[in-house]
């Protein structure tokens, strides 16, 4: 197998609104839009995010079609995490979990799009803090 292109679909109510905060916050730009379907790109992500309306009828199985904002979690490593930081907030965006440090040298954040969806933007230290 040699898979050519990735993507990440989630099940949302309000498709505009995830694909406004992902494009205006995060870079993403719209390469294909339906009623009920939106699919963006960012070269650097290495996949594709896809927003599908809650209950579209052509997401099968339909026993699956929930909303897709409760536990999920969209992850990006970043530079300067900081900097992203101070600019998302500048920006307005819902931050649901401050800037921190984890022992293991993970720095992140996490923000919250109007349909709930986490996004969390991660920085790896080159060495973690030390705990005292």
């Amino acid at each position: 197998m040699q898979i050519t292109a990735s993507a990440l679909s989630l099940n949302v109510p309000d498709v505009a609104a995830s694909a406004d905060f992902v494009t205006r916050h995060l870079g993403f730009t719209e390469t294909m839009a339906e009623d009920g379907f939106v699919s963006l790109t960012r070269e650097d992500a290495g996949f594709s995010l896809v927003f599908l309306r809650t209950g579209l009828g052509t997401f099968k199985p339909a026993s699956i079609a929930g909303d897709a904002g409760q536990g999920t979690l969209v992850a990006f490593v970043v530079d300067a995490i900081d900097d992203e930081y101070e600019r998302l907030r500048a920006e307005g965006v819902p931050i649901v979990t401050p800037i921190e440090t984890e022992p293991w040298g993970e720095r992140y954040f996490q923000m919250r799009d109007p349909n709930g969806i986490v996004y969390q933007l991660v920085q790896w230290m080159d060495e973690a803090p030390s705990v005292s």
